[in-house]
């Protein structure tokens, strides 16, 4: 059998508190623009703001900013492919 090594990453509590705060600063920001009418502008703001807060998530509450490059790779494909799929979907939707 072969050994892996694999280093736990800890979080530390301010670390922690920070991108907390970030993300209820986030959403916050979500539900005052939701308020404003930018009419088209309104998805792609909210889609800015949904990816921001899920990339914080990722990298810090997933411990992905310390995984390995082929790891955050296949994660980075991933995402890659979904935003592919939402846009094909936004773009049958604005041709109907």
């Amino acid at each position: 059998m072969s050994e892996h090594k694999h280093e736990h990453h800890i979080l530390s509590i301010k670390t922690a508190g920070i991108i907390l705060g970030l993300l209820l600063l986030l959403t916050t920001i979500t539900v005052g623009v939701s308020r404003i009418n930018l009419g088209f502008l309104n998805v792609a703001v909210a889609m800015t703001l949904a990816t921001t807060k899920a990339l914080l998530v990722i990298l810090f509450f997933m411990h992905m900013k310390y995984e390995s490059r082929f790891m955050q790779a296949i994660v980075f494909m991933c995402f890659l492919i979904l935003a592919i799929f939402i846009g094909f979907t936004f773009f049958d939707v604005a041709y109907r």
